[in-house]
């Protein structure tokens, strides 16, 4: 059966994922099933688009004032980041309990956490703790005994073999991952094993570039 759309003029431009990230088998958070991730911090892009979540990271120190804006603006599911880099310890900690009182979804730390402050994070917060990974040799054992829920690979070229890596290792892993900028890469990403893809918009000044073109035609 056909499913129903409904569009409006004004709405009809906003920011759609590519279609080939339906095919991912997704990830069930809270009852929702999660497919396409949008990664972004332009309040903007989040606010127009058909992605089913939202990844906000960024590369300066966590602030709850960014988490803020983007949850009040944010109308599906945030994942949010909340360091691991130079931020550790009771910090991070703290940082992800905030972003769970904001409404975050789950808590993104980033590749070079240390286990032991993974597990922190862990034992204090109820939403999913998301662990990047970017590199092939992770000891993705390590993490998931620190208490990893779901993996965030962002391998650049080597997504897919990292993916692929613990797919054959952990087969109930759950794995967002990126998938490039391509329908044939992103496809490749799924069938390595991926649950669900983060996908990069277009920047606003991309994005503006083609509005005002039509405005100087019409």
């Amino acid at each position: 059966m056909k499913t129903p759309e409904f569009q409006s003029k004004l709405r009809r431009k906003n920011l759609a994922v590519p279609e080939v990230i339906s095919q991912c088998s997704g990830i069930k958070i809270f009852g929702q099933v999660i497919r396409s991730v949008l990664f972004s911090t332009d309040v903007s892009i989040i606010r127009n688009t058909n992605a089913d979540a939202i990844i906000a990271v960024y590369p300066f120190t966590p602030q709850s004032a960014i988490t803020q804006a983007i949850m009040m603006v944010a109308d599906k599911p945030v994942f949010v980041g909340v360091g691991g880099g130079m931020t550790q310890g009771e910090r991070v900690v703290n940082i992800a309990l905030n972003a769970e009182h904001q409404g975050a979804i789950g808590v993104v730390v980033n590749a070079p956490i240390t286990n032991q402050s993974l597990s922190e994070v862990k034992e204090r917060v109820e939403i999913p703790v998301i662990v990047t990974v970017v590199r092939e040799d992770e000891d993705i054992a390590a993490r998931i005994q620190s208490g990893a829920d779901i993996f965030n690979v962002s391998g650049a070229g080597k997504t897919a073999d990292i993916v692929r890596r613990i797919r054959r290792d952990f087969p109930d892993a759950a794995i967002i991952a990126t998938g490039g900028n391509s329908d044939d890469n992103i496809l490749r990403t799924i069938e390595a094993g991926a649950n669900a893809i983060t996908w990069t918009p277009p920047s606003n000044a991309e994005l503006f570039r083609g509005v005002m073109e039509d405005y100087r035609n019409m």
